[in-house]
């Protein structure tokens, strides 16, 4: 007769066991990097890019601290001014990290596949924008992205003017038919001439006169959706999920 597994061998025996009203044991949790150590993170990535960063961050402390000193000493309460000033300049100096974090990030994915996603993934509240893009040339990898704000339906191309033209006003007509009344505006993301960087795509788009309200915005966007007003991306074709790292 077969003998039967020695139960104080497996690993649920080794298990200590726990009392029916104790406490289950907490689970480890993942700790977050600090907030100075993504600071730090992102003064690194960018110093690496951007050189004079460092240097602009000190001039910009200082500069707003003497600022302070002098009002103070004008005003005859220096202590007061300086005591201002200095949270002021470490202010300043974070702002102009932020920036430049911001550029060395495009930087890092410029003239990569769906670097125009990414720049529409910087826009602030009010648009509507998707992760992939609407139209795409699967053998140069040439795509077209979409963004639907109150300025009207904002068409980001990505690859030379002269190969993706055609891709961007097939986009283009096919959503003239279901939205005649809706501005379709093109930029054209690149260095080429005519083209916009994509670090100043968002702010183009900003910049745009508002024609739709909040409701109307939504309303386009469902009638997109619900008429199919995004192509298929072809197999074997990258999401283009790339985002830029922002500066905290």
């Amino acid at each position: 007769m077969a003998k039967s597994p020695d139960s104080s061998n497996s690993p649920a025996a080794d298990a200590p066991k726990r009392g029916l009203f104790s406490r289950k044991p907490k689970e480890a949790k993942v700790k977050k990097p600090s907030r100075l150590k993504q600071i730090g993170e992102v003064f690194n990535m960018t110093r690496r890019h951007d050189p004079m960063v460092p240097w602009l961050m000190l001039l910009a402390f200082l500069g707003v601290v003497a600022v302070s000193l002098i009002i103070g000493l004008v005003l005859e309460n220096w202590i007061t001014a300086l005591i201002i000033g200095i949270p002021l300049g470490f202010l300043a100096a974070t702002l102009i990290l932020s920036r430049r974090a911001e550029r060395a990030a495009f930087a890092q994915i410029e003239n990569q596949p769906g670097a125009s996603g990414a720049a529409l993934s910087t826009l602030k509240r009010g648009w509507i924008t998707e992760e992939q893009p609407v139209a795409v040339n699967p053998r140069t990898q040439d795509a077209v992205f979409r963004a639907i704000g109150r300025p009207g339906v904002v068409l980001v191309s990505e690859g030379p003017t002269h190969r993706v033209r055609p891709l961007v006003e097939a986009e283009r007509k096919k959503l003239v038919r279901i939205l005649p009344n809706v501005t379709i505006h093109i930029i054209e993301s690149g260095r080429g001439e005519g083209q916009v960087p994509i670090s100043q795509v968002a702010k183009k788009m900003n910049k745009l006169n508002n024609e739709l309200t909040k409701t109307e915005v939504s309303a386009v966007s469902k009638r997109i959706s619900s008429l199919g007003g995004r192509l298929p991306i072809p197999k074997g074709i990258d999401p283009y999920k790339a985002r830029p790292q922002r500066g905290r």
